[in-house]
């Protein structure tokens, strides 16, 4: 598949190579102008000058499109290096499975979490270049508490970088900070420094000398400044109100209300930010994902009150249904949980309220057994799948959620209507029974092609994507 080059994107490629002693770059347009593309051209580049130590570094759900892309756009093969490949890797003899030189090199791609957990072996290796999609995830990086993003900066203190983000910034300047002190710590110098220079752009003056202090290193392109050129999706906005039933207004107001008191033994201190933001995503998904998280901190307070039981992680019960929640914790810098037992007879006593009203709010949880949110879904479908027959497109949707609980919800919600058939799961395991058998029959007809990157979880999540775009039937 041929590339079709826009200029701001071989502009952003001649920028991040325009200074042979750069320590590296950040690529910061704005969303769907392509950052990919500017960086496969690095990575072509670099491949044609026999340059071939080069690491992506990318959330673990954009390894796969990021295989695809480079081998379909830009003819370089690709290997995703996960725990499977790199132990296959070890007993095959390799030393470092980061370092592939030679006649078996090829460009390695990996997510966040794996190239920290095996930041020895991404030290070791001369990068010929490193790059990190997402890097707005180590904007915090300035931070002690941030572990991913300072073991990350650590292990890749030497090689060229190129960063990709949409969004360098989005409540302090100390985040741009961050970003540019990952690629070169010499731009800004230390936290006190910038604090000193940049910390209140109080005129023009100031404001301009960032700018000029940033242009080597960042470059931004804006959606309006390539509208003569790049022809945006039609996108027509429509929207479907509810109300939340009586019953779930009440659980809202009761479980906010409980979140609100300033001090609770049912979360830790190390992090409250945290799971009080979880709690609060999963209380607006629905009464099912909310009603599962009100029974791990009873559970944990249980634990609490028993001295012989183990403590239960809060963060990592609430992770097997909050997907997002290893990114927000290293947004949020979060650290491990500090559970205590008590020892006063006052603490059990508070503690032991606490149990009472969580166990309350989970009762109500239970009873709601359908959801306004749910109601206004199937009517929202409808609608939506009317204008798709009016404007001849195929009548497919795709509904996000951010908790798995409520992912079943929905998927039994829709069992009983004329979608039922169509529906498919996409989350972070993809062990369902359809989502196998999608995965066998994608495996089957791409057997012995660069489409398999032998990487199960990519190779599923790129079976189900594929399922979805070749449907002629709605799916969700």
């Amino acid at each position: 598949m041929p590339v079709d080059l826009n200029p701001h994107q071989i502009d952003a490629a001649l920028f991040a190579t325009s200074n042979p002693l750069s320590k590296g770059a950040i690529l910061a347009d704005e969303v769907g102008l392509g950052k990919t593309i500017e960086a496969g051209l690095l990575i072509a580049q670099k491949w044609a000058e026999r340059k071939r130590r080069i690491l992506v570094i990318t959330p673990a759900n954009l390894r796969k499109q990021w295989h695809q892309e480079l081998a379909d756009k830009f003819g370089i093969v690709a290997s995703l290096l996960e725990a499977k490949s790199y132990r296959q890797a070890i007993k095959n003899g390799a030393t470092n499975p980061f370092d592939l030189a030679g006649n078996s090199a090829t460009v390695l791609i990996c997510s966040y979490q794996f190239a920290a957990g095996k930041a020895k072996d991404v030290q070791s290796v001369p990068w010929d270049l490193v790059v990190i999609d997402e890097a707005h995830r180590l904007r915090n990086v300035y931070k002690p508490e941030n572990k991913t993003a300072r073991i990350l900066r650590d292990a890749l203190t030497l090689p060229h970088k190129v960063l990709l983000t949409a969004t360098p910034l989005q409540n302090s300047l100390l985040e741009l900070y961050g970003l540019v002190s990952f690629v070169d710590e010499r731009v800004f110098g230390d936290l006190d420094s910038f604090r000193a220079q940049f910390g209140q752009l109080k005129d023009a003056a100031s404001f301009d000398a960032l700018k000029n202090r940033i242009a080597p290193i960042c470059k931004r392109t804006l959606r309006r400044q390539v509208e003569a050129y790049v022809k945006y999706t039609r996108r027509i906005p429509m929207l479907q109100e509810f109300v939340p039933g009586a019953d779930e207004t009440k659980l809202y107001n009761y479980v906010s209300e409980f979140l609100q008191r300033p001090s609770l033994h049912a979360l830790p201190n190390s992090q409250r930010q945290l799971i009080t933001l979880v709690l609060r995503k999963l209380l607006a998904s629905s009464t099912f994902a909310i009603a599962g998280a009100l029974e791990t901190l009873i559970k944990r307070l249980g634990q609490t009150l028993d001295e012989k039981a183990a403590s239960t992680n809060l963060a990592e019960e609430l992770d097997q249904d909050y997907e997002a929640l290893d990114e927000l914790a290293d947004e949020l810098d979060a650290v491990a949980d500090g559970s205590t037992k008590v020892s006063t007879a006052a603490e059990i006593t508070a503690i032991r309220a606490e149990v009472g009203e969580l166990e309350s709010f989970r009762n109500l949880a239970i009873s709601i057994t359908e959801n306004a949110k749910g109601t206004a879904l199937l009517q929202a479908l409808n609608v939506a799948f009317k204008k798709l027959d009016e404007l001849g497109a195929a009548k497919k949707a795709i509904v996000f959620t951010e908790s798995r609980r409520t992912q079943e919800y929905l998927l039994k919600l829709l069992a009983g209507t004329e979608h039922g058939p169509g529906v498919v799961l996409f989350n972070g395991s993809n062990t369902d029974a359809k989502a196998k058998e999608i995965y066998a029959g994608w495996i089957a007809r791409h057997a012995g092609t660069d489409r398999v990157s032998g990487s199960r979880t990519a190779d599923t999540r790129a079976a189900l994507v594929d399922y979805f775009r070749e449907s002629q039937w709605a799916a969700s």
